[in-house]
Protein backbone atom coordinates (compact mmCIF):
# COMPACT_ATOMS: atom_id res chain seq x y z
CA UNK A 1 0.00 0.00 0.00
CA UNK A 2 1.67 3.30 -0.85
CA UNK A 3 1.68 6.11 1.47
CA UNK A 4 -0.30 9.10 -0.06
CA UNK A 5 1.04 12.71 -0.16
CA UNK A 6 -0.58 15.91 -0.15
CA UNK A 7 1.25 19.42 -1.58
CA UNK A 8 0.27 22.40 0.49
CA UNK A 9 1.56 25.94 -0.99
CA UNK A 10 4.18 27.01 1.38
CA UNK A 11 7.73 25.46 2.50
CA UNK A 12 7.51 22.98 4.45
CA UNK A 13 8.99 23.23 7.69
CA UNK A 14 11.30 21.01 9.57
CA UNK A 15 9.34 21.09 12.89
CA UNK A 16 6.61 18.20 12.39
CA UNK A 17 5.31 18.19 15.43
CA UNK A 18 4.77 20.39 17.93
CA UNK A 19 4.12 19.49 21.90
CA UNK A 20 4.02 20.59 25.31
CA UNK A 21 4.00 18.55 28.44
CA UNK A 22 1.73 19.95 31.03
CA UNK A 23 -1.02 17.79 33.31
CA UNK A 24 -4.49 17.31 32.47
CA UNK A 25 -7.40 17.37 34.94
CA UNK A 26 -10.66 15.78 34.21
CA UNK A 27 -13.47 17.79 34.88
CA UNK A 28 -17.33 18.46 34.44
CA UNK A 29 -18.68 21.48 32.84
CA UNK A 30 -21.83 23.44 32.10
CA UNK A 31 -22.38 24.58 28.98
CA UNK A 32 -24.95 27.12 28.95
CA UNK A 33 -27.80 28.53 25.84
CA UNK A 34 -28.23 31.61 24.75
CA UNK A 35 -24.93 32.41 23.76
CA UNK A 36 -22.53 31.39 21.21
CA UNK A 37 -21.07 27.89 21.42
CA UNK A 38 -17.70 29.43 21.55
CA UNK A 39 -18.77 32.17 24.74
CA UNK A 40 -20.35 29.41 26.42
CA UNK A 41 -17.07 27.00 26.03
CA UNK A 42 -15.21 29.80 27.03
CA UNK A 43 -17.44 30.98 29.81
CA UNK A 44 -17.08 27.17 31.42
CA UNK A 45 -13.59 27.21 31.25
CA UNK A 46 -12.90 30.72 32.98
CA UNK A 47 -15.16 29.44 35.25
CA UNK A 48 -12.30 26.62 36.35
CA UNK A 49 -9.04 29.30 35.76
CA UNK A 50 -7.99 27.12 32.68
CA UNK A 51 -7.59 28.36 28.93
CA UNK A 52 -7.33 25.38 26.83
CA UNK A 53 -8.26 21.72 26.82
CA UNK A 54 -10.49 19.12 25.19
CA UNK A 55 -14.13 18.50 25.54
CA UNK A 56 -16.38 15.52 24.68
CA UNK A 57 -19.83 16.48 23.85
CA UNK A 58 -22.60 13.73 23.56
CA UNK A 59 -26.55 14.52 23.06
CA UNK A 60 -25.97 18.15 22.91
CA UNK A 61 -28.91 19.92 21.07
CA UNK A 62 -27.89 22.67 19.23
CA UNK A 63 -30.16 25.46 17.68
CA UNK A 64 -29.09 27.52 15.55
CA UNK A 65 -26.65 24.59 14.14
CA UNK A 66 -24.02 25.97 11.56
CA UNK A 67 -20.94 23.92 9.97
CA UNK A 68 -18.90 23.15 6.92
CA UNK A 69 -17.63 19.71 5.50
CA UNK A 70 -14.25 19.31 3.59
CA UNK A 71 -14.58 21.20 -0.24
CA UNK A 72 -12.04 21.47 -3.23
CA UNK A 73 -9.62 25.07 -3.28
CA UNK A 74 -10.99 27.19 -5.38
CA UNK A 75 -7.59 28.58 -6.26
CA UNK A 76 -4.17 27.28 -5.44
CA UNK A 77 -3.68 29.41 -1.98
CA UNK A 78 -4.86 26.41 -0.04
CA UNK A 79 -4.47 22.52 -1.01
CA UNK A 80 -8.18 22.26 0.47
CA UNK A 81 -11.02 24.55 1.54
CA UNK A 82 -14.54 24.59 3.24
CA UNK A 83 -17.60 23.93 1.97
CA UNK A 84 -20.55 26.61 1.99
CA UNK A 85 -22.01 26.71 5.50
CA UNK A 86 -24.72 24.08 6.19
CA UNK A 87 -28.04 25.62 8.22
CA UNK A 88 -30.53 22.99 9.11
CA UNK A 89 -34.12 23.90 10.57
CA UNK A 90 -34.69 23.45 14.23
CA UNK A 91 -32.94 21.42 16.52
CA UNK A 92 -29.56 19.55 15.65
CA UNK A 93 -28.74 16.29 18.20
CA UNK A 94 -24.88 16.15 18.67
CA UNK A 95 -23.72 12.49 18.80
CA UNK A 96 -20.35 12.36 19.08
CA UNK A 97 -18.29 15.80 18.64
CA UNK A 98 -14.69 16.81 19.96
CA UNK A 99 -13.63 20.57 20.42
CA UNK A 100 -10.12 21.41 21.43
CA UNK A 101 -10.38 24.92 23.48
CA UNK A 102 -7.82 27.39 23.02
CA UNK A 103 -7.20 30.97 22.36
CA UNK A 104 -7.38 33.05 18.48
CA UNK A 105 -5.51 36.73 18.57
CA UNK A 106 -6.07 36.86 22.06
CA UNK A 107 -9.41 35.48 22.85
CA UNK A 108 -11.15 32.24 23.39
CA UNK A 109 -11.44 30.07 20.53
CA UNK A 110 -12.32 26.43 19.66
CA UNK A 111 -12.37 24.16 17.13
CA UNK A 112 -14.89 21.01 16.57
CA UNK A 113 -15.36 18.00 14.56
CA UNK A 114 -18.07 15.75 15.09
CA UNK A 115 -21.25 13.90 14.20
CA UNK A 116 -24.64 14.77 14.58
CA UNK A 117 -28.43 13.90 13.73
CA UNK A 118 -30.19 16.94 11.90
CA UNK A 119 -33.79 17.35 11.88
CA UNK A 120 -34.68 15.46 9.15
CA UNK A 121 -33.05 12.47 10.66
CA UNK A 122 -29.91 12.36 8.75
CA UNK A 123 -26.50 11.83 10.14
CA UNK A 124 -24.38 14.01 9.01
CA UNK A 125 -20.59 15.35 10.07
CA UNK A 126 -18.49 18.41 9.67
CA UNK A 127 -16.69 21.28 11.44
CA UNK A 128 -18.96 23.25 13.51
CA UNK A 129 -18.80 26.61 13.26
CA UNK A 130 -18.48 28.21 17.13
CA UNK A 131 -19.54 31.89 16.83
CA UNK A 132 -22.38 30.75 14.52
CA UNK A 133 -24.08 28.32 16.87
CA UNK A 134 -25.83 27.60 20.15
CA UNK A 135 -26.74 25.35 22.62
CA UNK A 136 -30.36 24.89 22.74
CA UNK A 137 -30.32 23.72 26.14
CA UNK A 138 -27.79 23.60 28.93
CA UNK A 139 -25.48 20.86 28.47
CA UNK A 140 -23.01 18.54 31.12
CA UNK A 141 -20.00 17.66 29.58
CA UNK A 142 -16.98 16.13 30.32
CA UNK A 143 -13.92 17.70 29.66
CA UNK A 144 -10.04 17.90 30.40
CA UNK A 145 -8.91 20.99 31.79
CA UNK A 146 -4.84 21.45 31.05
CA UNK A 147 -2.59 22.90 33.06
CA UNK A 148 1.12 24.29 31.58
CA UNK A 149 0.49 24.18 27.81
CA UNK A 150 -2.13 25.82 25.64
CA UNK A 151 -3.63 25.74 21.81
CA UNK A 152 -2.83 28.90 20.19
CA UNK A 153 -3.85 30.11 16.76
CA UNK A 154 -0.98 31.06 14.69
CA UNK A 155 0.03 31.56 11.55
CA UNK A 156 1.45 28.46 9.33
CA UNK A 157 3.38 29.30 6.61
CA UNK A 158 3.06 25.36 5.18
CA UNK A 159 -0.73 25.39 4.75
CA UNK A 160 -1.53 28.82 4.69
CA UNK A 161 -4.08 28.09 7.17
CA UNK A 162 -4.37 29.90 10.80
CA UNK A 163 -4.47 26.54 12.89
CA UNK A 164 -4.01 25.54 16.61
CA UNK A 165 -0.12 25.11 18.33
CA UNK A 166 0.19 23.20 21.00
CA UNK A 167 2.68 25.80 23.18
CA UNK A 168 3.86 25.77 26.56
CA UNK A 169 2.01 28.28 28.77
CA UNK A 170 -0.84 28.93 30.62
CA UNK A 171 -1.25 27.74 34.18
CA UNK A 172 1.93 26.13 35.63
CA UNK A 173 2.13 22.04 35.80
CA UNK A 174 0.59 20.88 39.20
CA UNK A 175 0.29 18.05 41.09
CA UNK A 176 -2.79 17.13 40.12
CA UNK A 177 -4.31 15.24 37.16
CA UNK A 178 -2.13 13.10 34.72
CA UNK A 179 1.35 13.50 32.71
CA UNK A 180 -0.16 14.81 29.27
CA UNK A 181 1.50 15.96 26.25
CA UNK A 182 -0.67 18.39 24.13
CA UNK A 183 0.26 18.20 20.30
CA UNK A 184 -0.39 19.32 16.97
CA UNK A 185 0.45 17.24 13.73
CA UNK A 186 1.88 18.65 10.41
CA UNK A 187 1.28 17.02 7.21
CA UNK A 188 1.74 14.28 5.20
CA UNK A 189 2.63 12.72 8.45
CA UNK A 190 0.60 8.38 9.23
CA UNK A 191 -0.72 9.80 12.53
CA UNK A 192 0.11 6.31 14.00
CA UNK A 193 3.46 6.82 13.99
CA UNK A 194 3.70 10.53 14.92
CA UNK A 195 1.47 9.78 18.15
CA UNK A 196 4.05 7.04 18.57
CA UNK A 197 7.12 9.24 17.90
CA UNK A 198 5.69 11.37 20.93
CA UNK A 199 5.13 8.94 23.56
CA UNK A 200 8.68 7.83 23.08
CA UNK A 201 10.38 11.06 23.05
CA UNK A 202 8.48 11.83 26.28
CA UNK A 203 8.72 8.74 28.07
CA UNK A 204 4.95 7.70 28.12
CA UNK A 205 4.36 4.02 28.08
CA UNK A 206 0.70 3.61 27.97
CA UNK A 207 -1.83 6.80 27.25
CA UNK A 208 -5.66 7.32 26.00
CA UNK A 209 -5.77 9.72 22.55
CA UNK A 210 -8.30 12.58 22.29
CA UNK A 211 -8.59 14.67 19.20
CA UNK A 212 -9.52 16.33 15.69
CA UNK A 213 -8.00 16.78 12.80
CA UNK A 214 -7.73 15.67 9.07
CA UNK A 215 -6.82 12.93 7.12
CA UNK A 216 -5.52 12.48 3.12
CA UNK A 217 -8.09 9.86 2.45
CA UNK A 218 -8.58 6.55 5.04
CA UNK A 219 -7.61 3.09 5.03
CA UNK A 220 -9.09 0.83 7.93
CA UNK A 221 -8.05 -2.62 9.60
CA UNK A 222 -11.40 -4.03 7.98
CA UNK A 223 -10.11 -3.51 4.42
CA UNK A 224 -12.77 -0.54 4.00
CA UNK A 225 -10.86 3.17 2.55
CA UNK A 226 -12.66 6.71 2.39
CA UNK A 227 -11.05 7.48 -0.74
CA UNK A 228 -11.43 11.70 -0.10
CA UNK A 229 -8.04 13.71 -0.68
CA UNK A 230 -9.20 15.75 2.10
CA UNK A 231 -11.41 15.04 5.17
CA UNK A 232 -12.39 16.28 9.21
CA UNK A 233 -11.86 13.54 11.54
CA UNK A 234 -12.98 13.29 15.08
CA UNK A 235 -11.07 10.08 17.20
CA UNK A 236 -14.03 8.14 18.84
CA UNK A 237 -11.07 6.23 20.88
CA UNK A 238 -7.54 5.81 20.85
CA UNK A 239 -4.60 4.11 22.98
CA UNK A 240 -1.03 3.62 23.21
CA UNK A 241 0.01 0.94 24.54
CA UNK A 242 3.16 -1.68 23.64
CA UNK A 243 4.67 0.64 21.48
CA UNK A 244 2.15 1.20 18.97
CA UNK A 245 -0.88 3.93 18.71
CA UNK A 246 -4.41 2.02 17.51
CA UNK A 247 -7.20 4.85 16.73
CA UNK A 248 -11.16 4.29 16.41
CA UNK A 249 -12.36 7.54 14.09
CA UNK A 250 -15.10 8.93 12.37
CA UNK A 251 -14.48 11.06 9.58
CA UNK A 252 -16.52 13.16 6.25
CA UNK A 253 -15.56 13.44 3.01
CA UNK A 254 -15.53 15.80 0.41
CA UNK A 255 -19.16 14.84 -0.86
CA UNK A 256 -20.33 13.97 2.66
CA UNK A 257 -19.61 10.61 2.91
CA UNK A 258 -19.10 9.27 6.62
CA UNK A 259 -16.53 6.42 7.40
CA UNK A 260 -15.97 5.22 10.60
CA UNK A 261 -13.53 2.33 11.98
CA UNK A 262 -9.99 1.58 13.03
CA UNK A 263 -7.38 3.20 11.19
CA UNK A 264 -4.55 0.65 9.20
CA UNK A 265 -1.53 1.86 11.07
CA UNK A 266 1.41 3.49 8.85
CA UNK A 267 -0.71 4.09 5.73
CA UNK A 268 -2.81 7.43 6.82
CA UNK A 269 -1.19 10.34 6.59
CA UNK A 270 -2.34 14.08 8.14
CA UNK A 271 -3.69 16.40 5.07
CA UNK A 272 -3.58 20.10 7.15
CA UNK A 273 -3.08 19.41 10.81
CA UNK A 274 -4.14 17.04 13.81
CA UNK A 275 -4.65 18.30 17.65
CA UNK A 276 -4.31 15.94 20.17
CA UNK A 277 -3.79 15.35 23.93
CA UNK A 278 -2.06 12.41 24.76
CA UNK A 279 -3.34 11.50 28.39
CA UNK A 280 -0.31 9.02 30.06
CA UNK A 281 -1.80 6.70 32.38
CA UNK A 282 -0.75 6.68 36.03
Amino acid sequence: MTPRFIRHPGPVSADRVAAATCRARRVELTLLPERSVNEAVADAFASLGAKSGYIRLRGAKVSPMRYVIPAATPDETHAAWYSETFAPDGVTVIEDAGLIVGSRDGEPFLHCHGLWRTPDGALRMGHLLPLDSEFAEPVEAEAWALDGALFEVRDDAETNFRLFRAVEGGMRPSDGGRKTVACTVKPNQDIGHAIEGVCRAHGIESADIHGIGSLVEADFEDGSRLASYATEVLVKSGRYEAGGASLDIALVGLDGSIAEGRLTRGVNPVCVTFELLIVADE
